[in-house]
């Protein structure tokens, strides 16, 4: 990977506006080993946050119909017209700001369980998107440009199955761990290895979902995120003007009226009013829409998800709620199914699941019963197998509660082929378009310095996803 110069942590700053996080990190950015290793775990922690919630994000939410790009850029990316350098900044985020800064605090702290589990957890994170959303990426060889200028491109499989054995490897490390040990550099957890190991497990239950091992996403989710304070998220402080804000909310700032999610296709399914509204007798998805609103107009005036302090989510308890619920309706049983549906309905209808924007707005998640997905049911209209028609009532949460995440995308080219029954019907963005995107394009960076990159578009279909 030649374009992988000496590390450079400011990137890091430009991209996450989050300054006050990392001052002092690195006086030195060009020498990166002249720098206490441990000092690089929020800048890597940082660079995960854009990769995971930034520009490619967005654009994936585009292409799922969360978002609508309403001027400019953003209405040529929604129209699925995209050139390689728009992943230019999310592949140095990976491979810099993750896999090198990983390299370094692992080679400088050999001994040290807790920063070696905690630092595997990112690096699979931050790869484990990489593969999803681009298929085949330079991994094995990735992050060494002295020995490996050029790195070849892994496959998509392999690389997922390597994850697993690394973070296989992180849950042992933090397992082994002092106890008691805070981490002021841990901007999650604080170091709580507890914690970051249901992240693991979870990290672990998505890929297999991923690959469809369905058994195996399972048997890892058993582990899993098991509250809604042992979610990952990154929340921002908003005490230092735009310096440390909701990414959304800076991107509103920046770009004004380029993006919106008024009339989108994932509006409608929320709109209590909407002919293809997802609400019933015992739904009611007001409060949700209003905090999913983004106005898009002026970060001043976004109050939800786009708020200047609002939390981005990362892998999250409802994450994990869900791959139970589908992989138990898949491999166990449809009560059993039903019982983790139910559990993250009583989660939303806790209201923790995201805040009230008007004291007025209403939520209802009543627990569903078998009968509902019987035929003739309350979600199963079409009278469809009443295992199937709760899969789709499952996959169709995830859709909704994947929101400003890549869950939405990884799902709809996960199921379109073999599931096609349950899939979410996304539309397409414009009647020009045959096919939806399958993947992005490699960063133009990539395919300027390295000879082994070539890419094949973005129609076409990445191999988990055959």
């Amino acid at each position: 990977m030649s374009f992988i110069r000496n590390f450079v942590l400011l990137f890091v700053l430009v991209l996450t506006s989050c300054q006050d996080l990392v001052d002092d990190i690195n006086e030195n950015p060009n020498e990166p080993t002249n720098v206490r290793p441990e000092l690089l775990l929020k800048g890597m922690e940082l660079a995960n946050i854009t990769i995971q919630v930034s520009h490619v994000q967005r654009i994936s939410g585009m292409w799922s119909g969360q978002y609508i790009g309403s001027e400019q850029l953003y209405q040529s990316l929604y129209e699925y017209n995209i050139n390689a350098a728009e992943t230019n900044d999310t592949w140095e985020a990976i491979y810099v700001g993750v896999l090198k800064q990983g390299s370094l605090i692992k080679e400088g702290l050999p001994g040290d369980r807790l920063f070696q589990g905690i630092t595997k957890i990112i690096e699979a994170h931050a790869v484990g998107t990489a593969a999803a959303i681009f298929g085949d990426i330079p991994y094995f060889q990735a992050a060494n440009d002295e020995q490996f200028p050029d790195p070849e491109f892994d496959g998509q499989r392999q690389v997922y199955d390597a994850l697993q054995d690394l973070l296989d490897e992180a849950i042992i490390d933090l397992q082994n761990a002092a106890p008691g040990r805070e981490l002021d550099e841990d901007i999650f957890f604080q170091g709580n290895a507890e914690q970051w190991t249901e992240v693991a497990y979870t990290l672990k239950a998505r890929y297999h979902l991923h690959t469809k091992q369905y058994d195996l996403a399972y048997a890892a989710a058993q582990n899993g995120v098991s509250s809604g304070a042992n979610s990952m998220k990154y929340v921002p402080l908003g005490v230092v003007g735009e310096g440390d804000s909701n990414l959304l909310n800076t991107f509103i700032s920046n770009r004004g009226d380029f993006m919106t999610s008024s009339g989108s296709f994932l509006e409608g399914m929320l709109d209590v009013t909407s002919g293809a509204s997802r609400n019933n007798t015992k739904t009611y998805e007001e409060a949700r829409a209003n905090y999913y609103y983004i106005e898009g107009g002026r970060a001043t005036g976004e109050q939800g998800v786009a708020a200047q302090t609002a939390p981005m989510p990362l892998v999250l308890y409802e994450e994990n709620l869900l791959i139970l619920a589908e992989t138990a309706a898949r491999t166990v049983s449809f009560d059993e199914g039903l019982v983790h549906l139910n559990a993250i309905r009583n989660f939303l209808n806790s209201g923790a699941a995201f805040p009230l924007i008007e004291d007025s707005d209403s939520l209802l998640y009543e627990a569903y019963e078998a009968a509902d997905f019987e035929p003739g049911g309350l979600e199963n209209t079409g009278n469809i197998d009443p295992t199937r028609a709760l899969l789709r009532e499952i996959i169709e949460e995830r859709y909704v509660t994947g929101y400003g995440q890549f869950i939405p995308f990884n799902d709809a080219r996960r199921l379109r082929r073999s599931d096609q029954d349950i899939a979410v019907p996304i539309p397409l963005n414009t009647p020009e378009a045959t096919q939806q995107p399958e993947r992005f394009l490699i960063a133009q960076d990539e395919i300027n310095a390295n000879s082994n990159a070539d890419d094949p578009g973005i129609f076409a279909v990445t191999p988990v996803n055959q």
